[in-house]
């Protein structure tokens, strides 16, 4: 490297040092001003009433134009001494003070709480849905909800109603899926104003791994007695009725005995019994990639849950006990979103590496 190279590039890093400063401090006065501004306090928990220090207007480009169409009317209207240019000019400056007010009152007292998000699988969309309830006795019109301003979704509410609006987040990565800020908006009624309220609720949703393809096969079933003709969950003959459990399969319930208030019961029958999976973490190979044992074990808790066997799973840190039917396949679905990997923990992340 030549002296010349050299005194250029330890010039170039003495510059970079003071604008990369000068950046870091531009961002923190920008956040923190606009945290006093739009009244930014993190995750709320309950209902959030749009007060009138929380809801924010501006003119759009069309409200520019408007304004601007406005000026050259009355400058028309002064030189030329033009008595109905200055009739129409204060009629469309009345209408447009009129559209402000409008605007405004469209999102003013509405009170927003959020709703149970679904969970998903990763590599869908997680659907937030935020609960608009309208008070007032005056239709609210148009309302809009967005997450990055690129895709809204627009309802209107009814006097004294209760609307949801749903917004979907892409879901890209296991773990607790938070929506971050929303964005409020309207600008109804001629849009020439946009007036907007940012919320951010304390809601979340839990994101399953992606499963693997199907066609992986399950591990060895034992039986859960270790005899084939035990009376227990089998498919032959009718041998009894014992208490209900929860998991277990609709199809076993004996709904005539609970028509006659007898209760919920089970039946049972004799003949082949349950088989019990245990989707045990270490029955994958031991050099595989954290997030593909996670797929695959996901794939096994599918495949054992249609199947209706009786199966648990034992992974580093966490077991859950054999059991079956859709509480079983949640709690081992959510055992595996939340996993943690104890040789690579992030805190900076809601979602698990």
């Amino acid at each position: 490297m030549s002296d010349k190279t050299l005194i250029k590039s330890k010039l170039l890093a003495a510059y970079r040092f003071p604008l990369t400063a000068y950046q870091e401090m531009y961002a923190a006065l920008k956040n923190r001003l606009a945290t006093w501004l739009f009244q930014l306090r993190g995750p709320q928990t309950g209902v959030i009433v749009l007060v009138q220090r929380r809801v924010f207007i501006l003119p759009t480009r069309q409200g520019l134009v408007f304004a601007a169409v406005l000026v050259l009317m009355l400058i028309g209207s002064v030189n030329y001494n033009l008595s109905l240019g200055f009739v129409l000019t204060f009629l469309l400056v009345a209408m447009g003070i009129n559209a402000m007010i409008y605007t405004f009152r469209n999102l003013a007292d509405l009170r927003l709480s959020a709703a149970r998000a679904q969970s998903v699988f990763a590599g869908e969309t997680a659907q937030f849905a935020v609960c608009i309830d309208n008070p007032g006795q005056t239709a609210r019109y148009s309302v809009g909800l967005t997450h990055d301003k690129k895709e809204s979704t627009f309802v209107d509410v009814p006097a004294q109603r209760m609307t949801v609006a749903s917004i979907g987040i892409p879901a890209l990565r296991r773990g607790l899926l938070r929506p971050g800020r929303l964005t409020l908006f309207t600008r109804y009624p001629l849009g020439l104003y946009h007036g907007w309220a940012y919320l951010e609720l304390d809601m979340q949703c839990i994101v399953y791994p992606r499963p693997a393809p199907r066609g992986l096969p399950l591990p060895p079933a034992e039986s859960d007695t270790g005899l084939g003709t035990q009376r227990g969950q089998g498919q032959d003959d009718f041998a009894g009725l014992r208490q209900y459990h929860p998991g277990d399969s609709p199809r076993h319930i004996a709904w005539k005995a609970a028509a006659r208030d007898q209760g919920l019961l089970t039946k049972q029958f004799s003949g082949r019994a349950d088989t019990e999976l245990w989707l045990d973490w270490r029955q994958l190979p031991p050099y595989t990639d954290v997030e593909e044992k996670l797929s695959r074990m996901t794939r096994w808790v599918l495949d054992a849950h249609a199947l209706g066997a009786s199966f648990g799973l034992r992974m580093p840190g966490r077991t859950v006990v054999l059991g079956s039917g859709d509480i079983q396949r949640e709690r081992c679905l959510e055992a595996l979103a939340l996993f943690e990997n104890p040789h690579q923990n992030d805190p900076s992340h809601d979602q698990p590496a």
